[in-house]
Parts: C-alpha cells; sequence; structure tokens
C-alpha cells in the first residue's frame, strides 16, 4: 500500500480547523480543539489506533462547544476517507473491545461507503470537563458521517462517565486500527468491487 495520508482543511464562520492524518504512524498527537476533554479522547484515539493526528481548531467557544466538537469528527471522518482511497487491500471491517477500570467498550466499524452510526454510551453527567456529554457520541457519529463508515459503539458497563467516554474511544481506536490494516490481498474487499460512497 502507498502512504496513507490526508490534510484537510475545513473553515466555516464556526470554526478553522487545520488536520493531518497518517495512518501508518506510531500514535503521535498533537491536538489542541480548546477543549481539554475532546483533546484527551482524540489523543487516545491517536494513540491507540497507532495513526499520527496533528489538528488543531478555533472554534465559536464563547457560544457553546458544539460546533468545535461536531467539526473535529467530520474533519477526522473526511481524513480518513482521504486516506483510505479506494480501500483497495484493506481488511475493512474490524472491531474490538476495551476496558478502562470497571468501563467496558465495545467498537464495530465497516468501511462499506455506507455512513451510518450507532453510539449508545448512556452518560448521566452533564459536561465531561467543558465538553458536553451529549457531544461525546456526537463526535462520533460526525465521524462516521463524513467517512462513509458503519460504526457501532456500546458501553457495556460501567459507573463513571469519563472512564465509559474514554473506553469507547480506545474501542474505536482498536476497531480502526484493525479495519485499516493490510489484508494481505490487493483487491477491493466488497461483493460490488467498490466501497465508493
Amino acid at each position: 500500500m502507498s502512504t496513507r495520508e490526508a490534510i484537510v482543511t475545513r473553515s466555516t464562520s464556526e470554526t478553522d480547523i487545520r488536520l493531518k492524518l497518517v495512518l501508518d504512524g506510531t500514535g503521535n498527537a498533537n491536538i489542541a480543539t480548546g477543549i481539554g476533554f475532546l483533546d484527551h479522547l482524540l489523543t487516545a484515539l491517536t494513540k491507540h489506533s497507532r495513526f499520527d493526528l496533528e489538528l488543531t481548531c478555533e472554534g465559536d467557544l464563547d457560544i457553546d462547544d458544539h460546533h468545535t466538537a461536531e467539526d473535529c469528527g467530520l474533519a477526522l471522518g473526511t481524513a480518513l476517507r482521504e486516506a483510505l482511497g479506494s480501500c483497495t487491500g484493506i481488511r475493512r471491517f474490524g472491531s474490538a473491545y476495551a476496558p478502562l477500570d470497571e468501563a467496558l467498550a465495545r467498537a464495530v466499524v465497516d468501511f462499506s461507503g455506507r455512513p451510518f452510526a450507532s453510539v449508545d454510551l448512556e452518560l448521566s453527567r452533564e459536561n465531561l470537563g467543558a465538553l458536553s456529554c451529549e457531544n461525546v457520541p456526537h463526535v462520533l457519529r460526525s465521524m462516521a458521517s463524513t467517512a462513509a463508515m458503519t460504526l457501532h459503539v456500546d458501553v457495556l458497563k460501567g459507573e463513571n462517565d469519563h472512564h465509559r467516554a474514554e473506553a469507547a474511544f480506545k474501542a474505536v481506536a482498536l476497531a480502526l486500527s484493525s479495519a485499516v490494516e493490510s489484508s494481505g490481498y490487493g483487491d477491493v474487499p466488497s461483493t460490488k468491487g467498490s466501497l465508493a460512497r
């Protein structure tokens, strides 16, 4: 497989994002979204997927965290799709469990070309740091939509919302890493012959 990376810029009246993603990396993260807990989750995703991610976002945090969280997810999904190209030679599917102390999360990924996300984290707090809990699953859904992938994420158990959210992102990281691995074959893993949107 050739170098699998993407550079994405996303500039709107709400956010200004610069992102570089390298799929065949070492887990290096340089992330500054202006929301500490979002940085924490994306850093965990980067580390455990073994991708390299540089991401900066200047968002309208004077309003709230929604646009920044959503647009970072959209930009990351766009980068995943661009870095994978035609999806030739990848495994396509990935699944993983990840624990964090008492919390246990499961994630299943399919780079199907069909965007769909089912994310059930059952977070009970209003916020984790400066990130609204409603935006934690929204980041994952946004990423799935622009990556044109099917994503299922469930937190199966856990009492601490920080642990539940972080376990979910770690499980997604491991599933993504598995899905983008080389299959050892030089074809597109689809009976249709294409995984384009």
